[in-house]
This record gives C-alpha cells, structure tokens and sequence, in this order.
C-alpha cells in the first residue's frame, strides 16, 4: 500500500515513541479495552434511547417531528462529522481527538439527562453526536496501528465489532433497566463516570500518533463532506417522518447535500494530498466492505426501534422486560465476535459475509410469524440467529476494509467505515420507519367512528393511536386500540420482509468479495503492503494455494 517505502521510514512514518513502544509490547492489549470501553459508550448511546422514547414523549411532549429528531439526530451529526474528524486525527493526533472527544460527551449526557424541553435534548443528543465522531474514527485508527500484524488485527477487531455490537444491542436492556428505577434522564448520566475515568487512563494509557502530514489540511473538503452528508441524511429522516419526497424541505435537502457531496469527491480526486483516498472505493474489499456495514447497520438499528415499540406497545412489556427479550441478540453477537477471527481464516471475507447476510434474512424472515400474541421462544430463536448473523457481517466487513487501508492514511480509513456505521443506522431508522408507517397509517386514518383528525393522529404512532383511543373511550376507542395494534402487527411484517430483501441483495454483493483472508501483496523490500510481515492462518493459506 505504502509502495516501495523503506523500513526505517515505515517504523517511523506516523507513529510516535510511545505509539511504537505500545506497539511492541503486550500493552496493545490494555490499549484495546481502553478503545472497546470508548466504543461501548458511543455505540450504547445510539439504542439506550430506543425504550425510553414512550416515558419521552410522555414527560416532554415532542411532536411527531420533535421525536424523530431526538431519536436521529445522534446518528445523524455523528455519521455527519466522522470525516471530518477522522483525517483532522491524522493530522494533529488521534489521541487528542478521542480524549478532547471524552470531554464533549460527558458534558452533553449531562445536558440531555438535565434537559426539560425537546428542543434542550434535541441540542444535547446533537452534541453527543459531535463527541462520539470524535471517539469512534480515534478507536478504530489508534487500533490500527497498535496491532500492525494481520492476523492479530483480526482477533482486535472481532472484539472491537463485538463491542460494537454488545452496545447497540445492549442499550435497550441498559435503558430498561434504568427506566425501571429512574427517570428517562438517567439513561445519559451513565456516561459522566465513565468519562470521568477514561480522561485519565486514556491520557496515561493510549497512544499519540498520527498520518500522513504532506500537504495542508482540506478544511473545505472536510466541511463539503460533513454539510453535504447532513443534508442527505436530513431528506431521508424526513422521508422517514411522513414527509413528501416533493416538500422543498425534504428534497431541497437531498439535492444540496448530493450537491456538496459531488463537489467533495471532484475536490479530492484533483488534490495532490487529499483528506480521502478514493481510489480505495475501486478495491472490491474495501468499497464492497462499506456497502454491507451500511446495509447491517440499516437492518440492525431499523429493526431494534420497531421492536422495541412491538415488545412494549402491542405485548404490553416493560422496558426492563423489553431490554431482557433482546438480551440473546446481544449474546449471540458477542459469540461471534469473540470467534470471528478464526471463521475469517477459515471460511474467508466472501463466504463469512454473504453467509451472515443469509443467516439474518432468514432470522428476519422467522420473526413475521409474530402477532399480538407473544411468543419468547421463536423471538428468542430468531434473535440469537440475527445477533449472530450481523456480527458475522460487520466483522468481516471492517476486518476487509482496515486491512486494505494503509497505516498512514488509518485515520480517513476508519472514519468512512465509521460513516457507513451511523450513515446506515440513520437511514436503517428513517427508512424502515417510513416503510412501517406506509404500512401502518391507511389502516387506522378511517376506523368507524373517529372523527378525521383524530384518525390522522392515531396514524403517527401506536402510542399515539392509544392515547386517542383512552380519550375518546367506549365503543369507539376500543375499536380503534384494536385497529392500530392489528396495523402495527401488518406493518412489522411488511417491514421485516423489506430488511430480508436487503439482506439478500448484500449476500449477493458479497460475492465480489475475496475468496480467502490474504496477508498482503508483498511490495518492493519484502514487506506486505510497506508494514511489518503479518501471517495469516495455516488453513487460509492453505485454502489460497488451492
């Protein structure tokens, strides 16, 4: 990757002395958990919300719009600054980013856990999105180098993803637990003390290092990229919230950020030093890589918000109970990316990734045999196989991009896979949202005997829907309970076979990928892609020669 760049300049291109003394020492495993605990946190933060937005609602009484941004607008900056902040890593140090990161989070959460008006939180959980772009790009570039040889690298980041997915997963349980006990508000003063401990360690314990200085940094290009993804994402959340294509909002949205963000791709193909190497994009493991983090994530954080309003709204759970329902997803993710590793040497990025993809259409599939009657053992079942099968996914599918990044530019790297993580949770929310409120509103907009208005507010939500229904009681208001949890069910099931074909489509896109994990193309002087010799599996090798 690094061409014919000599040894004595790789081991001191973009990685200072305590970068390297880390690197060689057994502590680039203390580095790990102190990456992972930074990464739980941010990736708690995207779902924690997920069983808290009834008690929301209720104390804060956010519009339909209010809600959408409260849930959204964490993803949406984050996914919109990850650029920015991941190549401004590479060039004044990724451990100042994350650590800066540490402080702008902890003191967002107590905004949010503080905050009295929907429009206080939805500030707050933008802010919050400001930190974790500072976090998550830092996590994954400092990883990078702390594990130069492939075949560790592997084992680090199947831990990685596997905290990944332990904290999407896990934020429903976190916050059902806490919403068992607390106020909504206590679901974000879980991070000051965590924060308050991560300052420090991370200061003493991480790191410094840095990319590839030549040239200056693209400040236009770095803001080009954040407005024009912001405005993509922002037509989409609207699409998501019952918003016409055609509203000027909307659309004007989408053709100014598609705009910005075609600017930005001209803009670094003609610089000498730009902030994003595109010419990765033509390397089937990486662009092939990005398009199944985003399509997971899509499947993911989509699915877990209907979910978590199936479990509580139309089985009647608690959040707590809510939280422990999805609590197999959660260990079954784990699994596998505690052995994800070893599957990748020995089934390879194409068969590891197109068989997770199929294992999760099917897992999405099963479940739209649910109803308004519970049923904890196809649930169950089904979510032990999805949680498995994304992880499956993301595993490899971050393994293959990392690896095809060169070390110096780590910081780029990591920060497109991280924009293709909250990019993907954003759009996974917006659009299976829209898809179940296509699904769900004609069916409760006419129920005989409720008045028009009312019957387009039911259409908003099924909250909503029982909230009229308490108010207009009698006949009518059970008629119309009955009709918006019949909706519902209808359009949990249209939604999930929309995610199963999506799913399909990235197995089939994840033939393109490489047949088995290869340790590098070796590059003038002897070193595979101008770093230090990693080795790969017996058997990947071995399968390679066949």
């Amino acid at each position: 990757m690094s061409g014919t760049t000599t040894a004595g300049e790789r081991r001191s291109a973009g990685v200072s002395r305590q970068g390297r003394g880390i690197r060689a020492g057994g502590n680039r495993w203390f580095v790990l958990v102190v990456l992972c605990v930074s990464l739980l946190l941010v990736a708690v933060d995207g779902t924690v919300l997920h069983v808290a937005v009834p008690a929301v609602s209720e104390d804060l009484r956010p519009g339909a719009i209010e809600l959408l941004w409260i849930v959204d607008v964490y993803p949406l900056v984050c996914a919109s600054l990850l650029i920015l902040f991941g190549t401004l890593g590479d060039r004044v140090g990724r451990r100042r980013i994350l650590l800066l990161g540490y402080a702008l989070f902890g003191g967002a959460s107590a905004l949010a856990a503080t905050a009295d008006s929907p429009q206080v939180l939805i500030v707050a959980r933008a802010l919050l999105g400001v930190g974790g772009a500072m976090i998550m790009p830092a996590t994954l570039s400092i990883l990078r180098q702390a594990f130069p040889d492939r075949r560790e690298r592997a084992l680090a980041i199947g831990i990685w993803s596997a905290v990944a997915g332990i904290g999407a997963a896990g934020g429903p349980l976190v916050g059902g637990f806490l919403l068992e006990h607390f106020w909504w508000g206590s679901v974000f003063l879980i991070n000051l003390p965590l924060m308050a401990v991560a300052l420090p360690v991370g200061r003493w314990v991480l790191p410094e290092s840095t990319g590839d200085r030549d040239g200056p940094w693209d400040v236009v290009g770095a803001l080009l990229a954040a407005f024009g993804l912001f405005g993509v994402v922002l037509g989409v959340k609207r699409l998501g919230g019952g918003r016409e294509l055609l509203e000027t909002g909307t659309l004007g949205s989408v053709l100014v950020g598609g705009l910005l963000l075609t600017l930005f791709v001209r803009r670094q193909r003609r610089r000498t030093h730009p902030l994003v190497d595109l010419s990765l994009f033509a390397r089937p493991a990486f662009g092939i890589s990005v398009g199944c983090i985003v399509v997971t994530l899509l499947a993911l954080v989509g699915l877990e918000l209907i979910a978590a309003q199936y479990l509580q709204l139309v089985l009647g759970l608690t959040p707590l109970e809510t939280g422990l329902r999805l609590l197999p997803l959660t260990f079954a993710a784990m699994a596998a990316g505690l052995f994800g590793s070893r599957m990748l040497q020995r089934l390879g990025p194409r068969a590891m990734v197109a068989c997770g993809f199929l294992l999760t259409a099917v897992a999405v599939l099963s479940l739209t045999r649910m109803g308004e009657d519970d049923r904890p053992v196809l649930l169950i079942g089904s979510f032990v196989v999805l949680g498995f099968g994304l992880q499956m996914t993301l595993f490899a599918s971050y393994e293959s991009m990392l690896s095809e990044a060169p070390a110096k530019a780590a910081g780029g790297a990591a920060a497109i896979g991280e924009t293709s993580y909250q990019l993907g949770a954003g759009i996974g929310i917006a659009f299976l949202g829209s898809v179940m409120n296509a699904a769900y509103a004609p069916r409760v907009a006419d129920v005989a005997g409720v008045p028009s208005a009312d019957g387009a507010i039911s259409g908003q939500s099924l909250g909503q829907a029982y909230e009229v229904a308490d108010r207009l009681g009698g006949e009518t208001g059970v008629a119309l309970r009955i009709a918006a949890r019949e909706a519902f069910v209808h359009g949990l099931r249209v939604t999930l076979v929309v995610s199963a074909v999506l799913l399909a489509l990235g197995a089939v896109a994840a033939l393109r990928l490489p047949r088995v994990m290869e340790c590098g193309t070796t590059a003038p002087g002897g070193s595979p892609d101008g770093e230090a010799p990693s080795s790969c599996d017996r058997a990947a090798v071995s399968a390679e020669s066949n």
